[in-house]
């Protein structure tokens, strides 16, 4: 059975095309050749010219050699390391967190904020 691929969002075609890009640019100045870089991650060049326009159908595991090649594997260790949201959604179910209320009977009742203070009149003010 012949595979299918789901075509990724615009964005994410961007971001792979960037990807390519910057990964030939590191090719470049590492002045490896198509040849000997294609050899290393063992991939055709075919191949090897779709993973630098960003193709979205090569393999991960191919990103990740290509990155270990050119020694840049590191830079995969910063990806979601700090997911902002994920913690955001974890500690709205910590407990002890309290719910907003919006289907409440009365609800509607509730002032946002207290009435200001009355003060006194002093004989200078009216």
């Amino acid at each position: 059975m012949p595979r299918t691929f789901q075509r990724p969002f615009p964005s994410v075609e961007k971001q792979m095309r960037a990807l390519g890009e910057r990964l030939k640019l590191a090719r470049l100045r590492r002045e490896l050749p198509t040849v000997l870089f294609a050899e290393r991650l063992g991939i055709s060049r075919d191949t090897l010219s779709r993973l630098e326009k960003g193709d979205p159908n090569i393999a991960l595991g191919t990103y990740m050699r290509a990155l270990r090649v050119l020694g840049l594997d590191k830079d995969m260790d910063a990806i979601a390391r700090d997911d902002e949201l994920g913690r955001k959604l974890q500690d709205r179910k910590l407990p002890g967190q309290r719910k907003p209320r919006t289907n409440t009977p009365g609800a509607a009742l509730i002032k946002a904020e207290p009435p200001a203070k009355k003060t006194k009149k002093t004989d200078g003010q009216q």
